[in-house]
């Protein structure tokens, strides 16, 4: 647990058992939902949860944090809990749901899991996220993929380029983009999208076991390796990939590079899928989706709900009422379909959804089933904040830097080693 974590549990831990839907039946729904989709595809799959909300007789009141690695969302969250008014709901994922868990600031969902069958519909690895000592505290939205590649076909032909599957041939692809007057790679240069190119390159290079042994494990003979030290080199050939104008720039404005073929590439999670449907745009038509080169990876992230301890039977109905509704069939497929996701929720029916969320629905159940399957560090679900932040200062600094792989791998290292 952080330190700051340690803080909070100590100034806001209560005494007895948490009562988070007592007396609620009575009540109108109400929550306060902090999160931060804020961008195009983002915005319209909120709304969906909105609209069914209030359809149900519930009052949403709207909380959004610009920026969609979430890093302000959090300290809007921190602050808000440590000031005594915590918001009903908030997105969150990974080990910070356990952190907030056992700071005592999470209700106890289990009696609404029960009721709803959790169990039975969600999978393993998605209850071991939103589960705390064996009681539910967050309920699962989402499965997204981070590990696509997404182009845009005419760029892909004008050069006679095809998918690529190793990253050699990623980089003959840019080359060729390049030489056309193409970018070849769309990206923002925020430290969470430096971290998500970085983690693909790193399971297509390294392998499943690797990754974890590196970053979750954080064994210092791995991250030591001549194996990180290639990462580091094409993370190096990537930064040469990019237009001059990427320092800032946020995902969703690339991911419009590519539409408008600006850009022939983008390497990004399939959110990225939702702000070229909202813009009317095809799969397989309009843009193509394909994994960044692995042998058969996969890499996960996953949104969630925590409901935080609040007061009031409208706040606790209302948290009721979203719990229910968020793992119920009818809005898992509607939320998915505008998020570009894939439903946490197993049976959903698939008549719906497109190529690419089918492909990674196969695509997730072959890389579970080889081992192959990883939690997103850039996204922080496999590993905690503090990991997480060591690889992002590193990766960002030797993408924004002339730094050698050595010494990036050096420095990787230091800041593992440090890192609790």
């Amino acid at each position: 647990m952080t330190s700051k974590i340690k803080v909070l549990s100590a100034s806001t831990a209560i005494a007895g058992s948490l009562m988070l839907f007592a007396g609620a039946a009575t009540a109108q729904p109400q929550a306060e939902i902090l999160h931060y989709w804020t961008s195009g595809g983002e915005a319209k799959a909120v709304q969906a949860l909105k609209e069914d909300f209030e359809s149900k007789g519930g009052k949403w009141i709207d909380a959004p944090v610009a920026g969609g690695g979430g890093d302000a969302q959090a300290a809007v969250l921190r602050s808000r809990v440590l000031s005594g008014n915590p918001p009903a709901a908030v997105q969150i994922k990974g080990p910070n749901i356990q952190e907030w868990a056992e700071a005592g600031a999470l209700g106890d969902l289990t009696a609404v899991g029960e009721e709803q069958k959790w169990d039975e519909v969600l999978p393993p690895l998605l209850q071991d996220i939103v589960k705390h000592d064996g009681k539910y505290v967050a309920v699962p939205v989402n499965i997204h993929r981070v590990d696509w590649i997404w182009a845009n076909p005419k760029a892909l032909e004008q050069v006679g380029a095809e998918p690529p599957k190793t990253w050699d041939e990623f980089n003959a692809v840019a080359e060729k983009l390049k030489a056309a007057g193409i970018v070849p790679l769309a990206h923002g240069g925020q430290p969470w999208q430096d971290a998500t190119v970085f983690e693909t390159v790193a399971l297509g290079l390294g392998g499943a076991e690797f990754f974890n042994g590196a970053f979750v494990g954080k064994d210092l003979d791995l991250v030591r390796s001549d194996k990180m030290k290639e990462i580091f080199d094409q993370m190096r050939k990537i930064r040469g990939y990019v237009d001059p104008d990427f320092p800032g720039r946020d995902w969703n404005l690339a991911t419009g590079m590519v539409a408008r073929g600006e850009a022939g590439m983008q390497i990004m999670g399939d959110w990225a899928k939702g702000e070229f449907v909202a813009a009317g745009l095809e799969p397989g038509k309009d843009f193509l989706c394909f994994p960044t080169p692995s042998n058969g990876g996969y890499i996960l992230n996953s949104d969630s709900f925590a409901m935080f301890e609040v007061s009031g039977e409208d706040n606790e109905a209302g948290q009721k009422l979203l719990a229910e509704l968020i793992l119920g069939e009818d809005f898992q497929e509607t939320f998915n379909l505008y998020k570009g996701s894939i439903p946490a929720r197993l049976g959903v029916d698939r008549t719906n959804f497109d190529a690419c969320a089918i492909r990674s629905m196969d695509d997730l159940k072959a890389a579970s089933d080889s081992g192959e399957l990883v939690g997103s560090v850039a996204h922080e679900i496999a590993a905690a904040g503090a990991i997480r932040g060591a690889v992002l200062d590193v990766v960002t600094e030797h993408f924004n830097s002339d730094m050698s792989s050595d010494d990036a791998v050096e420095r990787l290292a230091e800041a593992l080693e440090l890192a609790e």
